[in-house]
């Protein structure tokens, strides 16, 4: 077995023993096996977009069949590590550390991963039946790395669910879609840039700033997903939507089709 996946694999062992130890191994899927979740997404993704290789899970072997342990190890070499009591229902134990790998290293544990699993169609195995010995063939780092331009978009996205917007009340308060959306040059760090409008409102409305409301990019798209697709555009962005789920630039004479969430 690969060196870090047998690192990982003893780490989370140690974990389970220490913290679970009436649990472990016996009440675990497979006497504590490890598996590599990269059913949802593959490794790609979570290289690119989230700095990490796909989680690793132990498991209950019980009908709910909870996580009991979970690690996630990112590409700067630290490892979140989560354990979790009551047959997988509530957190009991969570730290942090470095595992002494260095990003050349785990990178090259993604590319080897990419290779012998998600390209051989390999999703949440356990570790043990991942093909993980052999080196990946010549060209399957640059080739992986190659595929990085494919993901900006999500990684903007992603890394805008946590910034505030503006949002007219109108949206936030009376249940309607945003109608026209607009990205200007964020204040600072915490901020999007973004504005979220019904496109119903005058000009005095916005300029009061008693009609506006601010929340975070995470917190809007539960009132509209719809603008989820267009949220990585960059400042200067002016958008009106055009149909119940779609947006196009704006432009002068456009119009803006109106509508209501739906409420059920």
């Amino acid at each position: 077995m690969n060196r870090i996946l047998a690192q990982i694999r003893q780490t989370m062992a140690d974990a389970a023993s220490e913290f679970l130890g009436e649990d472990y191994p016996g009440s675990m899927e497979d006497q504590g096996a490890v598996f590599y979740m990269n059913g949802k997404n593959g490794t790609e993704f979570d290289w690119f977009v989230n700095d990490r290789l796909p989680s690793f899970m132990m498991f209950y072997d019980d009908e709910e069949n909870l996580g009991a342990v979970k690690a996630m190890v990112y590409k700067d070499g630290t490892l979140f590590l989560y354990v979790y009591e009551d047959r997988g229902r509530s957190l009991k134990q969570e730290f942090s550390g470095k595992t002494g790998f260095e990003e050349k290293e785990l990178l090259s544990l993604a590319v080897l991963l990419r290779t012998a699993a998600d390209d051989r169609r390999i999703w949440d195995a356990d570790i043990e039946k991942i093909p993980s010995d052999a080196a990946p063939g010549p060209g399957a780092a640059e080739d992986f790395l190659s595929h990085e331009k494919y993901y900006g978009e999500m990684r903007i996205r992603k890394m805008l669910l946590s910034r505030r917007a503006y949002v007219s009340k109108k949206i936030a308060e009376e249940g309607w879609k945003a109608g026209y959306i607009c990205r200007d040059e964020p204040l600072n760090e915490r901020d999007s840039g973004w504005s979220f409008m019904a496109g119903n409102e005058d000009e005095a409305y916005v300029n009061d700033a008693a009609n506006l409301v601010l929340m975070t990019i995470h917190q809007f798209l539960d009132l509209d997903r719809d603008v989820w697709k267009y949220i990585h555009h960059p400042a200067g962005t002016r958008m009106v939507r055009i149909s119940d789920s779609e947006f196009d630039f704006d432009a002068p004479g456009k119009e803006i089709f109106m509508a209501k969430r739906d409420k059920s």
